[in-house]
């Protein structure tokens, strides 16, 4: 009987420590959930917080020289916060500050870095595009088998080129494009070839030996891609002409890698038909793109996780000069009613959405708030979100708060958003 009771005492206290820890995890994770990684704040502008934690927090002073808590001016050193009460933070110059926080005040928990920004402003579009990228060296797909002349098989770029690998010379001729690539194969005469090629930002060089098929041409047994293009939506230019669209980046349709673009070009484009969403299917958005020069808006510059970035030209801004909003940051937001622009019926218009969460801690950098699209027009004409609406400027309160996304499969009225300042931090600096 002893023996029972020690072993139920014993099972009662492990069960208290699982319960007790538990416990801890989650409170962890609610406590790292409320204070984000990194924090924004407008140059000039008092920005307010209240995180209503025990914690305390040493701020010091990195690319700036002066920032005001609670409105009293401290120097460049270490400055004490206390995140259990209200305060703000004011910046007269942009920069970079870290916040070393201590949970109970003396138990390390993180670091949050504050950046200084001065880009007050925003021009929301909606605009339908048209993209068109050329890669930076020709991206490998894959390697296969080849039949060669004899009937027999070969494989000769096997263990040799890897999916997402960029080729960017054979024989130490630069290769700009696929026709390129093709034509210096086809002068090996039978010879070995050098591929250079660009692999996690390294330069690796293999030999690789052509096979000669039964039509007479070299192939070294890879699967290749140079250029990509499609329909997607501005989400906002500013006033000296730079933009930013897509809130995603731009991945490779086979591989699910992101492209490492030379070039890209912005048009006009036209919605031509909607293909509306329905559980497990997404719908499109099929237009047509005015690929010339007349209709050609901008240059792309950066593809990023967070959309794609260029300039557009100045009549473009001219165009759209007077709509410019407030950007708003993302302790801004609020769990409720917003808008988007786009256009689906030949139009950009304002549609009524609601933001159901937040996650300021959001791992992905596209994905830092779930929408549902809830007006009726909207829904009718698409079924909610669908492809080629990424990039549709997220308003709220008068201010640009971010960009559509992404859409769940399982419920097109549904769908990620990004946040505005994680599309900002790729524009020139100026």
């Amino acid at each position: 009987m002893m023996h029972k009771k020690l072993v139920y005492r014993r099972i009662l206290i492990l069960a208290l420590c699982i319960n007790i820890l538990v416990l801890l995890f989650f409170t962890y994770r609610y406590i790292d959930s409320s204070v984000p990684d990194s924090i924004k704040i407008m140059v000039g502008e008092n920005e307010k917080f209240d995180f209503n934690l025990p914690m305390e927090g040493s701020v010091t002073s990195g690319d700036v020289d002066v920032l005001s808590v609670n409105n009293k001016t401290v120097p460049k050193g270490l400055i004490k916060l206390n995140l259990g009460e209200p305060f703000t933070l004011k910046s007269s110059s942009t920069g970079n500050y870290k916040i070393h926080l201590k949970l109970f005040g003396f138990l390390n928990f993180k670091e949050v870095t504050i950046g200084v920004i001065d880009q007050k402003e925003l021009i929301p579009c909606g605009d339908p595009i048209g993209i068109y990228i050329e890669t930076d060296g020709i991206m490998v797909l894959g390697t296969g088998v080849i039949n060669g002349a004899d009937g027999l098989n070969y494989e000769p770029s096997l263990n040799k080129l890897k999916t997402g690998d960029y080729i960017t010379k054979i024989n130490d001729a630069v290769i700009h494009n696929k026709e390129e690539l093709i034509e210096e194969i086809q002068h090996c005469d039978g010879k070995d070839i050098k591929v250079t090629l660009r692999r996690d930002d390294k330069i690796t060089v293999y030999k690789i030996s052509p096979v000669k098929t039964a039509d007479g041409e070299y192939k070294i047994g890879a699967w290749i891609r140079d250029n990509t293009q499609g329909i997607g939506t501005l989400t906002f230019i500013t006033k000296d002409g730079q933009f930013g669209a897509l809130g995603h980046g731009i991945t490779d349709i086979d591989t699910s890698l992101l492209m490492e673009i030379e070039r890209g070009y912005l048009y006009n484009a036209d919605i031509m038909t909607i293909i509306k969403g329905k559980q497990g299917v997404p719908g499109e958005l099929i237009g047509l793109i005015k690929q010339n020069d007349d209709d050609k808006i901008g240059d792309i510059k950066k593809n990023t996780n967070q959309g794609i970035f260029g300039r557009v030209g100045s009549g473009f801004v001219r165009a759209n000069e007077q709509e410019a909003i407030p950007v708003g940051l993302k302790q801004e937001i609020k769990l409720g009613p917003a808008t988007i622009l786009t256009c689906v019926e030949n139009q950009v218009k304002e549609y009524s959405i609601n933001i159901d969460k937040i996650d300021l801690n959001s791992q992905s950098p596209n994905k830092g708030m779930v929408i549902s699209i809830t007006d009726p027009a909207l829904i009718e004409k698409t079924g909610g979100i669908v492809q080629g609406m990424s990039g549709s400027p997220i308003i709220q309160n008068g201010k640009i708060i971010g960009a559509v996304t992404h859409v769940f499969i399982q419920d097109s009225t549904k769908g990620y958003g990004t946040f505005i300042e994680n599309m900002l931090n790729n524009l020139e600096d100026k």
